[in-house]
């Protein structure tokens, strides 16, 4: 055991950047993995753990005030009913913030879907202006208990008494209203009414809505929401950030995995004689397996614990979502269970390739073989001659023949550092991607901006007119969006009314054409998958009493809804209702012009009549992205630096036989060094090329498949400009030169008694 401990720590010495550099990557990789696990328990808990204790319904009906929806407590399935409530639409403001909001009224605190209350208290009889309102609403409004919110356009206010959570779907400024529950005194002219089920089986969710949209009637039913899209809603980007943070921390093990086998495999070729003495004074095959396993899980065994101390330590003060994550993460039952078992497993990986390559070394003779005279590399190709014959640097011809003679070795180089680089190049893609939503959201799905609604008090043509004063706006379609039901009548989705024949509304394609002529449609990703058709399909659906058929002739990239929507032209619906007016228009804007301060401007002039808000781009929730692509490129490039130290020394090892018959034939110690610089920079180069050839496509793969299934569709991608691709290259080669350039020299200027004992 002592000569064990010896022999570790005299090689801990000797590598000391190298075992600095393996720890600090495993704790990278150990504490990704623990964020990612934090974030699916962040996105899938919080809503669970809401519908749970509110006793949540699995379907609520929006239905017209006429619709006898006690009725609904019959159906097969249905365990018990909410409401139905009486619902009214409004606008309220508060401290400069608007929002289109669901007013819905009840006496009493609600059994099934019943509002977690998370500050104040509920409605008070005593007091018919309070309301209380959805926490996503809150936040969106700067709203607290005590704040009084205005209606624009009319001389009511109403009193916040209370903040509540609800596993209904969240407040999204121009898709979903907000929820405010309200006495029914404080509704005096409801318009419709909402119902929720609660059903004894969540699987019976499509044939029970199916069956209630038959007892109401088509006509008498406006919208229909399901327990399964709150709860993709609620999970949305952290499911996303966890996703990425648990593909590139698997990445990232492997890759580190890879490292560690390479770096001791190139140790036990560098230490054939050592490992021969060894065995030769008694060291067992199991016991010289054993000093490289040990000294490796310690390593290993360092780093997972630091990650696994600094993320429970220190893991819920990270600013923002993440923060969030880790806090939320660690109250629930599952924690010291995932806490245990990432770093656990994440040993086990590093054991097992640490393993493998350890074997080797069992195996060495107790008599060290002698190495073969020739060259490692063979002799000179022809293409190596004929490039001395034009007189090119012999030191660049002999490095370029060295890094790719030994075949089959150099490949296994090239393949363990392509890995980290791939991943960087995909980490790029996905920080580009999200640079372009920011940038170009009109080549993702976004061509406008603002999108205006008038409370009703203004005109048509008056909105015309104010926006066609506004010289920052270049384009203005009017439109329409209606809930529509799905042929089945299990859901409904958003159909669009955008734009005119004569102005068309500039969608963004990603298969097929535009849609021009009649009963013409694009659709989103979502919207095909949930009705199972594909362009070129019809599809039927029905808006109220009128059935609808439409001809796809596009898919757009559609980031709203979860690509659940149909958009066709306004004078399309027309032809059903010749009466149907527009109900918002959506903006485009002058090049460098500000939407909030056009939005600013447009309410004034509006007189508080308008409702201007900014589209929602969806980048904006995954600004923590840019964080976590950061960390983990710094995690993989420590992983690459590994790689890098391990094949700089191997080629120092096994070149030091060469230098006395490079000296030989007149080569000095500064072109002896440029040898392996260049043979470096040559395995290097090749790498950044494989990675880069490799990791463009991969990534394009990867995000238009994470675009299809959360509803977008394929298209985003958006690959690295050539300039940073160029840079990241450039950057990896010349620090591999670098790298090279300090060891290689001091082989170069060892004393020939020494170069003579390395090669006895």
């Amino acid at each position: 055991m002592r000569a064990t401990l010896r022999w570790a720590h005299s090689d801990l010495r000797t590598h000391r950047g190298e075992a600095l550099f393996l720890t600090l990557a495993t704790a990278g990789i150990v504490a990704s993995l623990l964020l990612a696990t934090a974030l699916f328990g962040y996105a899938t808990n919080p809503w669970e753990r809401v519908f749970t204790q509110a006793r949540g319904a699995h379907v609520w009906i929006h239905a017209g005030g006429s619709a006898d929806a006690r009725r609904l407590a019959g159906l097969d399935g249905v365990e018990s009913l909410a409401g139905p409530y009486p619902t009214q639409s409004a606008t309220v403001a508060d401290r400069g913030a608007r929002a289109a909001v669901e007013l819905r009224g009840t006496s009493r605190m609600p059994s099934v879907g019943r509002p977690l209350l998370t500050a104040g208290h509920w409605l008070d009889p005593a007091r018919p202006d309070g309301v209380v309102l959805e926490s996503s609403l809150a936040r969106a409004l700067l709203a607290e208990p005590g704040d009084t919110l205005t209606l624009p356009g009319t001389r009511r206010t109403l009193t916040v008494e209370g903040i509540a959570d609800s596993a209904e779907p969240r407040y999204r400024p121009g898709e979903q209203p907000g929820l405010v529950w309200a006495l029914p005194s404080a509704l005096p002219a409801p318009r419709g009414q909402v119902t929720g089920l609660r059903l004894h089986d969540p699987a019976d969710t499509d044939y029970v809505v199916q069956r209630a949209v038959t007892v109401l009637g088509a006509g008498a039913v406006d919208d229909v929401s399901t327990w399964q899209q709150a709860r993709s809603e609620a999970q949305g980007d952290n499911r996303l950030l966890g996703q990425v943070l648990g593909l590139f921390g698997l990445g990232a093990l492997v890759a580190a995995g890879l490292a560690v086998h390479g770096a001791i495999g190139t140790r036990v070729r560098g230490h054939l004689r050592d490992i021969s003495v060894l065995k030769a004074i008694g060291f067992t095959p199991g016991q010289v397996v054993r000093i490289f396993l040990l000294q490796h899980l310690a390593y290993a065994l360092l780093g997972t614990v630091a990650a696994a101390v600094a993320i429970e330590a220190l893991g819920s003060r990270i600013p923002g979502r993440l923060g969030d994550a880790v806090r939320v993460w660690q109250g629930l039952p599952g924690h010291a269970v995932a806490l245990s078992a990432v770093p656990v497993g994440a040993m086990l990986f590093i054991a097992l390739t640490t393993g493998l390559a350890a074997w080797r070394a069992g195996r060495v003779p107790p008599v060290p073989l002698p190495r073969p005279s020739g060259p490692a590399g063979g002799r000179l190709t022809g293409l190596g001659r004929r490039a001395l014959g034009l007189r090119l640097p012999a030191a660049l011809v002999l490095g370029c023949h060295k890094a790719f003679a030994g075949r089959g070795r150099s490949l296994a180089t090239v393949a363990r550092l392509t890995l980290p680089l791939l991943l960087i190049v995909v980490a790029l893609s996905a920080w580009t991607t999200l640079d372009r939503f920011h940038s170009s959201p009109e080549r993702l799905g976004l061509p406008t901006a603002l999108a205006v609604r008038s409370d009703g008090a203004v005109s048509d043509a008056r909105v015309r007119s104010l926006l066609a004063a506004d010289h920052r706006v270049t384009a203005a379609y009017p439109g329409v969006e209606v809930a529509a039901l799905v042929p089945g009548q299990t859901g409904t989705i958003a159909l669009r009314g955008l734009g005119t024949h004569s102005q068309p509304y500039p969608y963004t394609l990603a298969e097929g054409r535009a849609a021009h002529g009649p009963d013409e449609a694009v659709a989103g990703q979502g919207l095909l998958d949930l009705l199972d058709v594909r362009v070129g399909d019809w599809v039927r659906m029905t808006v109220g009493e009128q059935p609808q058929i439409l001809h796809i002739v596009g898919r757009s990239i559609e980031p709203q809804n979860a690509g659940r929507v149909v958009t066709t032209s306004l004078d399309t619906l027309r032809e059903n209702d010749p009466r149907l007016s527009p109900a918002f228009y959506q903006l485009r804007l002058r090049q460098g012009a500000d939407p909030r301060q056009v939005a600013a401007g447009l309410a004034a002039a509006g007189h508080g009549h308008l409702d201007v808000h900014t589209v929602p781009n969806p980048a904006d929730g995954l600004s923590p992205l840019r964080g976590v692509v950061t960390g983990l490129t710094a995690v993989l490039a420590l992983i690459g630096l590994v790689e890098l130290l391990t094949a700089i020394g191997g080629s120092v090892r096994e070149g030091e036989r060469d230098v006395l018959a490079l000296r030989a034939i007149g080569m000095s110690p500064r072109q002896i060094t440029a040898i392996t610089v260049t043979a470096t920079a040559c395995t290097t180069l090749a790498a950044a090329v494989a990675g880069t050839a490799l990791g463009l496509p991969l990534a394009r793969r990867l995000i238009d498949a994470q675009g299809s299934s959360s509803g977008i569709g394929a298209g985003i991608a958006q690959s690295p400009s050539p300039g940073l691709l160029l840079l990241v290259g450039a950057a990896a080669v010349l620090g591999a030169a670098v790298l090279a350039a300090l060891p290689a020299a001091r082989a170069a200027r060892r004393r020939l008694a020494d170069t003579l004992s390395a090669v006895a």
